[in-house]
């Protein structure tokens, strides 16, 4: 049966090659490529250049902000370093979610909505909950909006009320779920759907790895190590830069490649400097998604040494170890999250202690040095993303649960 879903969301990819909110638009498109009509309700943002149906999405943007300024609500900009809330953010929340909520009701009504699909409890989820009416409600949860209903009380009040309006709950992972479930939301109407990734992108390829190889300015012999991701605190990256120094010593030739910005950019540029690793590793500040898959197929070792940050927030699943894996790059990662729960360890990655600078750094060297094992594992990592991981996969999922609700 088709639906009419109106989808609520705070980010998604703004323009083509966007990084931000990445996992949104095939989430989006997939589920319209099965006969669904899809109405994407989202902030609206002075760099947003989508033409008003895109992929078989329909978009709806609402304002909210008097002033250019405070244009910080959603797309990754509403917290800093992932850790704490920014004023503008706050002061303009208000606003925000009652624009966000006539939207969502204004499309529902007009659109004749089935399903309402929220993303990210906060603000999502209270968006979607408010619009709803009658109509069945899905949040789906990515992470930081469990964190944030976490640390802040009215937060938490207002997701516990979003969870009871909600007919179903999904998360990116085991341990979102378990975290969404101690603040309200109900286990019984609540399931797992993990991310799922292009392997027809994202893919092992001679030509993409020599493009990959020339946008870094490095010969092919180079042992290569890629980390991609927002320079936030549960990324992790520091670790991977103290990393640098023992693997500087191992391997003189190596290049450590970070492609992402964020508010830790200076600090994470002055500990490489500091550590005496300046010179290899490699900050590429914000690189066009497009670009991604052949920064992957370009190295020798993909790393995600993800962490729970001091204040307790930990990525649910990020996207970018689905497209690690299904590059073939051999992975080395933390269990943190639900990394866990797609990669294990010596079969489709090496997974190592969070914040274990000496054992992170001793699996990159292992892969770097025994390649038929690296190659074994990279093969193994990207069978099984193919197998069981697709977008289309992740649809279907979906679609059962709009069945069901």
């Amino acid at each position: 049966m088709s639906e009419r879903i109106v989808m609520v969301a705070s980010s998604y990819p703004r323009f083509a090659g966007d990084s931000v909110g990445s996992f949104m638009e095939p989430i989006a498109q997939s589920i319209a490529a099965r006969g669904h009509e899809v109405h994407m309700v989202a902030p609206w943002h002075p760099r947003w250049s989508r033409p008003k149906v895109d992929g078989g999405v329909h978009f709806h943007l609402f304002h909210y902000a008097p002033v250019a300024s405070l244009n910080t609500f959603g797309y990754a900009e509403g917290m800093r370093a992932d850790v704490r809330l920014r004023a503008s953010a706050v002061a303009v929340a208000p606003l925000a979610l009652l624009a966000g909520w006539f939207k969502a009701l204004r499309v529902a009504q007009k659109k004749r909505a089935t399903i309402i699909h929220a993303h990210w409890v906060i603000p999502g989820g209270v968006i979607g909950a408010a619009a709803a009416g009658s109509i069945p409600l899905i949040i789906s949860l990515h992470g930081s909006d469990v964190f944030v209903a976490e640390r802040h009380g009215l937060a938490r009040f207002a997701a516990r009320t979003a969870f009871n309006r909600a007919r179903w709950v999904t998360a990116c992972s085991e341990d979102l779920r378990g975290r969404a479930t101690a603040l309200g939301a109900d286990g019984r109407r609540s399931n797992v759907i993990p991310y799922g990734v292009d392997s027809d992108r994202f893919r092992p390829d001679a030509d993409l790895r020599a493009r990959g190889r020339e946008v870094l300015a490095i010969g092919d012999n180079a042992p290569l190590i890629v980390a991609i991701g927002r320079l936030v605190k549960k990324k992790g990256f520091e670790h991977l830069i103290d990393a640098a120094v023992m693997l500087k010593a191992w391997h003189p030739q190596a290049r450590v490649a970070i492609a992402g910005d964020g508010d830790l950019g200076s600090s994470l540029r002055a500990r490489a400097d500091a550590a005496g690793v300046g010179d290899i590793v490699q900050f590429l500040g914000v690189v066009s998604h497009d670009v991604v898959p052949a920064l992957l197929a370009a190295a020798d070792v993909a790393v995600a040494p993800s962490v729970h940050d001091d204040a307790g927030n930990v990525d649910g699943l990020p996207n970018t170890v689905m497209e690690m894996m299904a590059s073939g790059a051999p992975l080395v990662a933390t269990p943190a999250g639900g990394i866990g729960s797609v990669a294990t360890d010596r079969v489709t990655a090496r997974l190592v202690p969070e914040r274990d600078v000496r054992a992170l750094a001793s699996a990159i060297d292992e892969l770097l040095r025994d390649r038929v094992t690296a190659t074994r594992m990279g093969r193994q990592a990207r069978d099984l993303v193919c197998r069981h991981h697709s977008w289309a996969r992740v649809a279907e999922d979906f679609e059962a649960v709009y069945a069901q609700c």
